[in-house]
């Protein structure tokens, strides 16, 4: 499970630098794709195993299950961290999310992702209010 906020920089080369106590989880490979609300998904790779596979039990006459496998699949990359946990961001990537330098990575429970800092900020800052008044009808019974 991956939790917490982090903010690295990228560098001159696209290179992101994983929060350590993500590296070991992440370590022996991981694949980094396109996510919702212009951010990245980092997932490792037996994580990634287990999406494909259910994205693969779709009917291929499922429209939205292959618009979103093609925007999924296309857009990834798999990697393996170098010994100080670097990763190598894709220039298309990086677009997709607006990364320049500042970043935010944040867990998100099976996955990690990787936002721009002022995107992440926005996000926060408009969902933060609604988080608060969550009411039980949301997710009934898990608190």
């Amino acid at each position: 499970m991956f939790l917490g906020t982090h903010e690295p920089r990228l560098d001159e080369k696209g290179r992101l630098i994983l929060p350590a106590k993500f590296r070991e989880e992440l370590s022996p490979g991981l694949v980094i794709t396109k996510g919702q609300e212009r951010c990245l998904y980092v997932f490792p790779a037996t994580e990634f195993a287990h999406i494909t596979e259910t994205l693969r039990q779709a009917p291929v006459t499922a429209k939205a299950a292959r618009d979103y496998s093609r925007v999924m699949f296309a857009g990834a990359h798999d990697e393996i961290p170098d010994r100080q946990g670097r990763i190598t961001i894709p220039q298309s990537l990086r677009t997709y999310a607006a990364l320049e330098k500042e970043c935010v990575v944040i867990g998100a429970n099976t996955r990690v992702e990787i936002w721009d800092s002022t995107s992440w900020n926005q996000y926060l800052a408009d969902r933060e209010k609604g988080f608060a008044d969550v009411s039980e009808e949301v997710f009934p019974g898990l608190f």
